[in-house]
């Protein structure tokens, strides 16, 4: 699912009207069932109409999800991702399909819900998985799709063609894209003619107008550069995809720089519609050699900066934000998928191994593996390198994109490549990495996440250019001695991950002494505390992320001293032992200026609360904090609001008060907030002024919570109100409506203006959505 901007959104209005009504009517109806489908050429904008109508109706239903199923669907896949999106907890590693599908069915049992399943091929998904989903309950589906096969399966009537824009709307999009810096969004005369001739060439397909105006809204505004492009389009072949749009798409990447390609190129080593997330992106970008230099930049701000560069050229769409507005993940779209795919294999930038009997490594310098197929495609690909191991010498990068990849296949390509500098193997079920690994002397990646990797010999510390070490999630218990040698090493990634009854935390690594030898590490997690470890990593004066987990009292004073020579961190975690009474060692932390996100586990001295919140008011970045397990009460909790420039604040095990209290003009900026097992909470007073910009409020596993916050309608930039396992009163008093009692509900009038509030329970696997439409017709 995209974030589609306002000025992609032209010429969709009637559409998005009629398919809002089709999925609103009837919902009060009981077992009322309905297929709503949006069908097109590729391009068209089926995903932008349904997207923008989807993020408006899916908070008039219990559950919704949004998932994209693409050409070489797989059902198991394709279940696991319907679960995810809906929020069912599963084990995705050992969950059998049939219990995979009772739990789906189970968890929708009854309830009001939404799916979307955007860009369907074939009529065969929707047969296959149709019988998952209840029939006692009110659901709509949404399919978007190139066939009118797919289309036909719509319920009565509920079918929408998109069609290509008219002149008009596409005149109009092509302005506000390209002259969005006008305030009026006019095209100069001048250049008018030829404003003309580029929708011409984009036949009304509004995929093809966004790319093209965005290319020229980066050119100035003269007749002589834009018939420069033009005359570019002119000479331009076609033989892709749609007649016209791989000009288009090939000519704007033609305009970017040899770096900007690169990084959207490297995007066609994932598989189609796989989510892209930042920070992998980055460090693949960083080790390949894509990212240079800039005075007064990390590698890293560079990277991101590229990375937006592609987002605002539409050639790549954001899918989620995070808390600070920065894109978390993307996805690339299916047309600029394909015609890259084609730019990357013609230019042998990378090639795909999807488990084919025949298959040619040819001058390829980068092999992503999508699927390893069967025994005899086992035998023909090592046949291939084999056979082609000149070529395989020219193999720059391997990525494994499936969990069932057999070491033994990737042998003679590791040994001979000898120029190997990224080889990420994440989520294969692998124990152990083949000898021939620790003699690539080119590596700089090495992608070991959630693998199950037990043990690192000795042997990797010959692997002297690398730069990214990334082993989160393994079974590794501790680093050989020879990591030290990595001098290189810029991040170094390692934890285990423990699932409590109520809480995930994080375990961690033994790191040996050689320690100090990195030091040019910008990002170091998640290790075991010592004495020796914490006076240790006090010579890693660079580090940008720095996790420390098991921290005791004695190590106070190392701990100190080494954060003290950090002065560059942005992300700093620290964990206390299990130990539920051990204390966190704060009074003496001198934390640097520069850090935006602080996490602590562990208890907080109430006592000197207001001495170590002092201290923190210097960092006018820190706009995250998460505290865990810290006995905060009435008093020690106030010294936080001291803290008026946090965005987001997490209280997990944290606060043991009776009342939280958040007075006048506390938190300004807060925008998220989250309370979770506060187990003797039962009242909460929110005083006018306060938390004037709080956009979502969490209360979980609050049992004594009998009672909406007082002061709740103060909040006029709440959005979102989430209520799991708190008081039965409290869950009675905002259903009670539900049951047909109509009656004026002092609760529910509190909170007439969130537009999404649900109300939630472990125990009783009970989740429901308090429709605000409801609580205004009750409250008059």
């Amino acid at each position: 699912m995209c974030f589609a901007r306002d000025e992609d959104l032209v010429g969709i209005e009637d559409n998005a009207e009629k398919l809002k009504l089709w999925l609103l009517r009837d919902l009060e109806e009981n077992n009322k069932k309905k297929k709503a489908t949006v069908w097109g050429m590729g391009g068209v904008g089926k995903t932008t109409l349904v997207n923008h109508v989807y993020k408006i109706v899916k908070l008039d239903f219990d559950a919704a999800a949004w998932v994209t199923v693409s050409m070489n669907y797989q059902i198991d896949d394709l279940l696991k991702k319907i679960a995810r999106e809906f929020g069912i907890p599963f084990d995705a590693s050992n969950m059998e399909m049939t219990n995979l599908v009772l739990a789906i069915r189970s968890y929708l049992d009854g309830k009001r819900y939404i799916l979307v399943l955007d860009d369907m091929w074939e009529m065969n998904v929707w047969i296959s998985i149709m019988d998952v989903f209840p029939s006692n309950c009110i659901s709509r589906f949404i399919f978007t799709t190139r066939k009118y096969e797919v289309a036909s399966f719509a319920t009565e009537k509920c079918v929408i063609k998109l069609e290509p824009l008219g002149d008009n709307n596409s005149w109009k999009l092509f302005c506000m894209l390209v002259f969005r810096n006008n305030g009026d969004y006019m095209c100069p005369l001048e250049l008018k003619d030829l404003s003309i001739k580029f929708l011409q060439k984009c036949k009304g397909l509004p995929i093809a107008i966004q790319w093209i105006a965005r290319l020229l809204s980066y050119k100035p505004p003269t007749t002589s550069v834009w018939k420069n492009v033009h005359d570019e389009l002119v000479l331009q072949s076609t033989k892709n995809v749609i007649p016209g749009i791989d000009v288009i798409l090939k000519v704007s990447l033609e305009d970017l720089t040899y770096e900007l390609k690169n990084c959207f190129l490297h995007c066609t080593i994932f598989p189609e519609d796989y989510l892209l997330k930042r920070k992998r992106l980055i460090r693949h970008w960083i080790t390949a050699g894509f990212i240079k230099e800039v005075e007064n930049k990390t590698l890293e701000e560079v990277a991101e900066g590229c990375l937006n560069e592609l987002v605002n050229r539409s050639l790549l769409e954001v899918v989620k934000k995070n808390e600070f507005g920065r894109v978390k993940h993307c996805r690339m779209h299916d047309i600029v998928y394909l015609v890259a795919l084609d730019k990357a294999k013609e230019e042998c930038f990378g090639n795909v191994y999807k488990g084919q009997e025949t298959f040619s490594l040819d001058s390829t310098r980068r092999l992503s593996i999508q699927s390893t197929g069967t025994k005899t495609s086992h035998e023909s690909f090592s046949n291939s390198v084999t056979k082609y191991q000149s070529s395989a010498t020219h193999i720059r990068a391997v990525y494994a994109f499936t969990s069932h990849v057999d070491i033994d296949m990737l042998r003679p390509v590791i040994a001979s490549s000898h120029l190997l500098s990224t080889l990420d193997l994440e989520g294969c079920q692998i124990k152990k990495l083949p000898n021939e690994v620790f003699d690539l002397f080119n590596l700089r990646f090495l992608g070991l996440r959630y693998t199950g990797i037990e043990i690192l010999p000795e042997a990797v510390g010959r692997l002297q250019n690398l730069e990214v070490l990334d082993a989160l999630f393994t079974p590794l218990s501790s680093f050989p001695k020879g990591v030290g040698k990595l001098k290189r090493l810029w991040f170094l990634y390692a934890c285990t991950l423990h699932k409590g009854p109520n809480l995930l935390w994080y375990g961690g690594i033994k790191v040996p002494r050689t320690i100090t030898n990195l030091t040019g590490l910008h990002n170091l997690e998640t290790i075991e505390a010592s004495l020796e470890t914490l006076s240790d990593v006090a010579s890693l004066t660079v580090l940008r992320a720095f996790l420390v987990c098991n921290v005791k009292r004695e190590h106070a004073s190392n701990l100190c001293k080494a954060v003290k020579n950090m002065r560059h961190l942005v992300h700093l975690t620290i964990a206390t032992s299990d130990n539920e009474n051990q204390i966190l060692p704060l009074e003496a932390l001198d934390l640097p200026g520069t850090l935006s996100k602080l996490v602590l586990q562990g208890c907080l001295e109430k006592e000197r609360m207001p001495q170590i919140i002092s201290s923190w008011l210097q960092l006018k970045s820190l706009t995250k904090l998460s505290l865990i397990s810290s006995k905060l009460d009435e008093v020690s909790f106030s010294s936080l609001m001291e803290l008026r420039d946090l965005c987001y604040l997490e209280l997990v095990q944290a606060y043991d008060g009776k009342k939280l209290y958040f007075s006048e003009s506390s938190f300004p900026r807060l925008q998220r907030l989250g309370i979770f097992s506060a187990t003797q909470l039962n009242q909460v007073q929110i005083e006018e002024g306060a938390l004037e910009n709080l956009e979502e409020l969490r209360f979980n596993n609050c049992p004594n919570l009998e009672c909406i916050p007082h002061g709740i309608e103060y909040l006029t930039a709440i959005e979102e109100l989430y209520l799991e396992n708190v008081a039965e009163e409290l869950v009675e008093k905002l259903i009670k409506q539900e049951s047909g009692v109509n009656e004026f509900n002092e609760e529910l009038a509190k909170i007439s203006h969130i537009k999404l509030i649900f109300v939630m329970s472990t125990e009783k696997k009970y989740r429901k959505r308090i429709v605000p439409l409801r609580v205004k017709e009750l409250t008059g």
